[in-house]
């Protein structure tokens, strides 16, 4: 499963593989692109990245923050739109199906809270992959929590895992078992 958090600056991704028993931390990471580049330059850019980490890993589908954005910044929704819209093509090419989830259910589901706050997802993340600490990004902890909640859906529940190994600075761990789906 790979989560998604997207945004025309930087954009989150992980990718979890859930086994019996555990969910694991297989990639995750922040794609940046220039502010000063031209929009199409940063669009395709992240349909790339997007796209190498999809043929790498092969989850069996993607989950995508909801377009959310309030009346007053209708420039952001805009702009989320498009990192969206190639995120969603680099997904369809693949053949994956695309679960979209409101921020809040997303709060909900690994904080217990539907207003948590960035820092409060971090922690729940920790938590709940037996992280050695925080993601540090909290593009990478909303990717990762949105994982979950993919994973939840499909499994009937939130689960925590067994603690892997530190990763490097900014991401989680990578673990990988045989036979695990992802």
């Amino acid at each position: 499963m790979v989560g998604v958090d997207p945004g025309l600056v930087e954009t989150g991704y992980a990718v979890l593989e859930a086994g019996p028993g555990t969910i694991g931390v297989v990639d995750a990471g922040v794609i940046a692109t220039r502010a000063g580049r031209p929009l199409d330059e940063r669009v395709q850019a992240i349909y790339a990245a997007v796209l190498a980490r999809l043929e790498a890993h092969a989850p069996a589908a993607l989950v995508l923050e909801d377009l959310y954005a309030a009346c007053a910044f209708p420039r952001t929704a805009l702009l989320m739109a498009h990192a969206r819209g190639v995120i969603c093509l680099a997904a369809r090419q693949r053949g994956m199906a695309v679960l979209t989830l409101a921020p809040a259910e997303v709060k909900r589901a690994v904080a217990a809270h539907g207003a948590a706050s960035k820092h409060q997802i971090q922690q729940a993340v920790q938590r709940r992959l037996a992280l050695a600490e925080p993601p540090r990004s909290t593009h990478v902890a909303d990717a990762l929590a949105l994982a979950l909640t993919g994973l939840s859906r499909l499994r009937g529940g939130l689960r925590a895992a067994a603690a892997p190994a530190p990763g490097p600075a900014g991401s989680p761990a990578p673990r990988r078992g045989r036979g695990e789906a992802r």
